[in-house]
């Protein structure tokens, strides 16, 4: 299943620097202080938490790890504490980080993104990048695309929670980076809700129901 371990690499690369555009709206700086579309987090707390995926790439792929690696993306979210939570209260929603960088402002948020993106870049095409990538505060590793395919769907949802907290447009992914995102979530809707919920919600209006995959 993960021979091919460098499949997301390119299309990290590319949702980063897609995300880092959205970031870099002088909207996004504007609003910084504002509340943003999800619950307890400021535009500004929002924006960090974004360019916080490409940070984590880079801090985590050229660290070697001993924990055993889950078999899919997949069992990474049926498994986490956040996915379960209840209330954005919950200890495992804390998110001081996301306030403590937001209270650094808009342009230290760019400058450490672009550094993250940059390193990740050199780590991905020097073969620097490990094939396993432990995940210590969750207890397990993932592989390498399992992995990269965690931070583009967070990229790919938090880009879009951010641009409509802006009023901006929501960033248009190519498929390389959409497709990959859009079957997880897809997945993950169907383990929770169930096939006939997840094609009523999908196909047919006069059922509609909320399906989420969170």
């Amino acid at each position: 299943m993960h021979e091919d371990v460098d499949r997301m690499d390119a299309p990290f690369t590319t949702a980063g620097a897609i995300a880092l555009e959205l970031l870099a709206s002088p909207a996004v700086a504007d609003a910084w202080s504002s509340a943003s579309a999800l619950p307890a987090m400021s535009v500004g707390a929002l924006a960090c938490h974004l360019g916080r995926q490409a940070v984590r790439a880079a801090d985590l792929l050229p660290v070697a790890t001993d924990l055993a690696p889950l078999g899919s993306a997949d069992a990474h979210y049926h498994r986490a504490a956040w996915v379960t939570s209840t209330s954005p209260d919950d200890p495992v929603n804390d998110r001081s980080a996301d306030d403590a960088d937001a209270a650094l402002g808009h342009g230290a948020l760019l400058e450490r993104t672009a550094d993250a993106l940059a390193r990740v870049q050199t780590l991905l095409t020097t073969g620097a990048a490990r094939p396993v990538v432990g995940l210590p505060w969750q207890g397990w590793a993932l592989h390498r695309d399992d992995f990269l395919l965690t931070r583009l769907l967070e990229v790919v949802v938090h880009s879009d929670d951010l641009a409509v907290s802006t009023g901006v447009p929501t960033p248009a992914f190519p498929p390389e980076v959409f497709g990959p995102v859009r079957d997880l979530l897809g997945r993950l809707a169907e383990h929770r809700h169930g096939q006939s919920a997840l094609v009523g919600a999908l196909a047919r209006r006069e059922r509609a129901r909320v399906v989420s995959a969170f």
